[in-house]
């Protein structure tokens, strides 16, 4: 039976929303690695690949100078390193450095850890949670 109650989906989309959006999940992770939740959004992106200031603005959707405040800031620390980009002269690639990819898995470990309440949840939801999961992401 195909779907198409779109107050079904609202509440759907909801629940979905709070779950993924769980601020104390977020605080949680930035306590622990002593950074705020958007350099540890910036930390996980670069822990992808080495990227240009430029384009970590623009996936973190956030203003260019207050990029530089933060790279400046995760360099101080240790967590980032900037080099030279390989095709552009004049743009620097930034890059994690080890403690900054074991920043990246620390992060990565808080938040890849479920609720303690889908651990009671049948594997046969939880595969239907996924396969709605895997079809909105390919859309």
């Amino acid at each position: 039976m195909a779907g198409g109650d779109p107050a079904l989906a609202r509440r759907a989309w909801r629940a979905l929303s709070e779950l993924a959006l769980d601020r104390d999940r977020k605080v949680a992770v930035a306590d622990v690695l002593g950074l705020s939740w958007t350099r540890v959004l910036a930390v996980r992106r670069l822990a992808v690949e080495p990227q240009t200031q430029r384009e970590l603005a623009e996936r973190l959707s956030a203003d260019p100078p207050y990029v530089t405040l933060m790279v400046d800031d995760l360099e101080k620390r240790g967590l980032v390193r900037r080099r030279p980009h390989p095709t552009d002269r004049r743009a620097k690639l930034v890059e994690l450095t080890a403690s900054g990819r074991a920043a990246a898995a620390r992060a990565d470990a808080i938040l890849d850890e479920p609720p303690a309440e889908l651990h009671g949840v049948p594997d046969a939801d939880l595969e239907a949670v996924l396969r709605v999961l895997e079809r909105l992401s390919r859309t």
